[in-house]
């Protein structure tokens, strides 16, 4: 676990500063006997942090706790800054990297609060742009769940590309044509396998495929 634990200045020691950080915004910069000691988040202020502060007592363990905070919102920052995230995923990244527990949901429910974390929005941007790569509702409803959505939120995503179900035959026939291409010589039952096993790869099953795979390897649907 990620520890900000820093050498407690000694007897007297007191707050001599509390500056906003210009590299981070909303965070600020605690000075303790005219040295920097911690950055913490804008809740500091709120939490009691004062310049004139004696040192003493708990302050090391607060200023410890938001700096804590400060850090698991940065790493949250610069994750959702390379793409989206799914509540539960972002969770565990931050938590790999040795996030405190408490820093960790501290993050997350600021991320929530300013609208940055929405997983039903994440369940249908994925399913939209994964679905344009290829991807069936098979594997778009596998993908989700193991990374943490809901799986009410992702049928509704995935209601919301594929109103009806054989919507999703279309991208499968197109799928299944190129690469029955791709396996022109083989025998026909082995074609048959593998055309399947590639559709289900791709998320695609049911008795539907079955038919659409059968449909494709006669030379009306190979074309």
């Amino acid at each position: 676990m990620r520890t900000s634990r820093r050498p407690v200045p000694g007897p007297g020691a007191r707050i001599t500063g509390l500056e906003p950080d210009p590299r981070r915004r909303g965070a600020l910069k605690v000075l303790v006997d005219g040295v920097h000691f911690a950055t913490v988040h804008e809740g500091g202020r709120s939490a009691g942090l004062a310049v004139g502060q004696a040192f003493e007592g708990g302050l090391a363990e607060v200023v410890n706790r938001l700096a804590e905070e400060e850090g698991a919102w940065r790493a949250l920052l610069v994750a959702l800054e390379r793409r989206g995230h799914g509540t539960q995923e972002l969770r565990r990244t931050l938590r790999r990297k040795a996030h405190h527990p408490e820093a960790v949901e501290y993050a997350i429910g600021r991320a929530r609060e300013l609208k940055l974390l929405d997983d039903a929005a994440f369940a249908v941007n994925y399913v939209e742009t994964r679905a344009a790569r290829g991807r069936g509702p098979g594997r778009l409803r596998r993908d989700l769940m193991a990374l943490g959505v809901e799986r009410t939120l992702i049928d509704r995503a995935i209601a919301a590309h594929w109103p009806e179900p054989e919507e999703a035959l279309d991208l499968a026939r197109g799928l299944a044509e190129k690469r029955a291409r791709q396996l022109a010589g083989l025998a026909p039952e082995v074609k048959r396998r593998r055309l399947l096993q590639y559709l289900a790869r791709r998320g695609f099953t049911g008795r539907g495929v079955g038919e659409l795979v059968r449909k494709v390897l006669t030379p009306a649907g190979v074309g």
